[in-house]
């Protein structure tokens, strides 16, 4: 993994997340996609964890799937990513979704940072963000139907709660690319800044102050939105409140907002 993606752990629970294969622009081989399963395994087991911050270094956020991962001979069906595209690998995701997939899985929320472009597969991985920050000259494009493919990186299943039907249809057909400008209109951003790295750590930080069990929460109420029935949420909301209510974090954010100091969770 050391040579496909670094994790560096900041203070307050921050965790910097970086793909570092930029003489490639962070394009996914094999190497790349264990990487990212590796990375998100090892931040779901990593204590004091309140907040990723998911970017690439180089030229590029990520520039899709490596090209000369489409050559060579493989069996109908077999993945890029290793394994088969049918075979449930990762839990409910096969081993290239579980890229994107897994990120959504965090218990944490996760803001990415996004420079350069953002093709294919790494329009996917962007998308599994909680947060997305990009620059606003960022070139975007679900590119899988320039090579004759639909998008299979977990996409359909993260961009149905952030994109009108119609847009992210017209996307997927065209393999039309955008800016990170447009992407913000669109519904593929949250935000556009010219440093969007340092924006995602600003952002960062303030979720790392609030209190982490109710983030969490917070983060599985999200995560119910695009399938739940009203009456599960609704039960789920109160579900949640009852675990975070009265606790020693909770008060602990009161308290610290009454003094006008920084609060002080536990873990």
């Amino acid at each position: 993994m050391k040579d496909r993606i670094s994790i560096t752990m900041l203070e307050g629970g921050i965790a910097d997340v970086r793909l570092i294969r930029a003489d490639k622009m962070n394009a996914l081989d094999a190497a790349m996609w264990e990487a990212l399963a590796q990375a998100i395994d090892q931040l779901k087991a990593t204590a004091g964890l309140r907040v990723v911050v998911l970017s690439g270094e180089g030229r590029a956020f990520c520039a899709g799937l490596d090209l000369s991962s489409l050559g060579g001979e493989r069996e109908p069906g077999a993945s890029s990513a290793g394994g088969s595209l049918s075979d449930r690998t990762k839990g409910i995701a096969n081993n290239a979704q579980y890229a994107a997939w897994g990120w959504r899985e965090l218990p944490v929320p996760v803001i990415a940072a996004v420079h350069g472009v953002a093709f294919g597969a790494g329009s996917q991985i962007m998308a599994a963000a909680d947060i997305r920050i990009v620059h606003p000259d960022t070139r975007i494009a679900i590119m899988e139907m320039r090579w004759g493919l639909v998008p299979d990186v977990a996409g359909m299943a993260l961009w149905r709660t952030q994109v009108a039907d119609d847009v992210l249809r017209e996307m997927i057909y065209t393999n039309r690319e955008f800016t990170g400008s447009e992407a913000k209109l669109l519904g593929f951003a949250t935000h556009v800044a010219d440093d969007p790295l340092a924006k995602a750590m600003e952002l960062a930080a303030v979720i790392a102050d609030k209190n982490p069990h109710a983030v969490r929460g917070a983060k599985r109420l999200c995560n119910m939105l695009a399938d739940a029935s009203d009456a599960e949420i609704l039960q789920a909301e109160s579900d949640e409140q009852v675990k975070v209510i009265r606790t020693p974090n909770q008060m602990e954010a009161v308290m610290a907002h009454m003094q006008k100091r920084k609060p002080n969770f536990v873990d």
